[in-house]
Formats: structure tokens, sequence, C-alpha cells
């Protein structure tokens, strides 16, 4: 059975940062992409980051971008995504997924999904 697990979410202040991790677990994910999504209260799931399997592929919501890091460990099945200067619109339960491809995880059409993890950002 596939689980992914998130971990790191929590509550910080404006300005500081967060590292979340997701450990896959249940089978391998050999030439899969990962990633993150979000969801804030009352807002519809959006993209986040993701990563292809080697890391050469990394896209970025824009609204991350140069904020946010993603990276990942394939000996570990574990994604990675490093949140800096974290701002109050950041607040949302962050999702980890697996996809065939970073396309299809921009898409938002995953394999899998993780249960969430809160992030609050206070003002």
């Amino acid at each position: 059975q596939v689980q992914l697990a998130e971990s790191g979410g929590g509550l910080v202040q404006a300005g500081g940062s967060l590292r979340l991790s997701c450990a896959a677990s249940g089978r391998t994910f050999n030439n899969y992409a990962m990633g993150w999504f979000r969801q804030a209260p009352g807002k519809e799931r959006e993209f986040v980051a993701a990563i292809s399997w080697l890391g050469d592929r990394t896209p970025y919501a824009d609204s991350v971008s140069g904020r946010f890091t993603i990276s990942r460990d394939n000996a570990k099945n574990t994604v990675y995504l490093q949140m800096n200067s974290l701002k109050p619109e950041d607040t949302a339960v962050y999702y980890c997924a697996v996809a065939s491809d970073t396309a299809n995880m921009v898409g938002g059409r995953a394999s899998y999904w993780g249960q969430g993890t809160q992030v609050t950002v206070s003002s």
C-alpha cells in the first residue's frame, strides 16, 4: 500500500521559514516526479512545486518562485520543500504528491496524494 507522509508543518511568523518533508513508502518511485500542492480555506487546491526524478526539472508556481525550493533524496524516497520569506497568504494545508512526470504534476494529474500538513503564517 502506497503512503505519502508529510511532516514539518506548523505555525510561523511572517518572514520566517519552514521545511516540509514527505516520505513515500509501499513502493519505489523510479522515474516519477514528486511535488507539492496547497489548499487554503475556501479555495481550490493549487500547484506549488514539482521535481523530476533526476532533479533537472523544477517548475514552481509564480507565487512561490524565489522563496520556496524543492529537493528530493531518491535513496530515501523523500521530497522536501524549503519555504523562506513566508507570507500570511502562504497559509494552507500542504499536500505531497507523486506523478508520472512534472508536466502531469503541474496539471494536477497526480497518481498518489498525501494527507496534508497545516502551515499557518501569522502577520
